[in-house]
């Protein structure tokens, strides 16, 4: 029993040191660009960059992000991906489902090779969406 009680307090201790899973996040949008696939299956090229005044909050004591722009964007985190860095990059990954129940995976990129901007992708089967962000109080 003492065994047992241990190994749940190590449990406990672990996840409680994920620092996605036990914080909140908040990011402010400048600019949105999109691709989408054609009936071909090919994909169009990134459409130019517009303005976006939006927030997105990663809340992970409650497993969701939300888009807050004009139409409400709801995503339920399903899956933690682990975070893959390299000298140029690092990626934090989700899968999520988003209003409709429809799956996605959603990237927030740091690109340390350009002075740590940040992108925020949510990618769908058909569509793709990438906001420029920047970390907001």
């Amino acid at each position: 029993m003492k065994y047992l009680r241990l190994l749940l307090l190590l449990g406990v201790l672990v996840v409680g040191a994920q620092p996605v899973l036990a914080q909140k996040y908040r990011f402010k949008a400048s600019s949105l660009s999109i691709m989408d696939r054609d009936k071909k299956g090919q994909w169009s090229d990134w459409s130019e960059f517009k303005p976006a005044d939006v927030v997105i909050t990663l809340d992970g004591d409650k497993d969701r992000i939300v888009v807050h722009s004009k139409d409400l964007q709801l995503y339920r985190i399903t899956a933690y991906y682990d975070k893959i860095a390299n000298d140029r990059e690092e990626t934090l990954g989700f899968e999520c489902l988003d209003n409709n129940g429809e799956m996605c995976v959603i990237l927030l990129v740091t690109r340390k090779d350009e002075g740590g901007r940040m992108q925020f992708y949510i990618n769908y089967r058909d569509l793709k969406m990438v906001y420029n962000v920047y970390n907001s109080k």
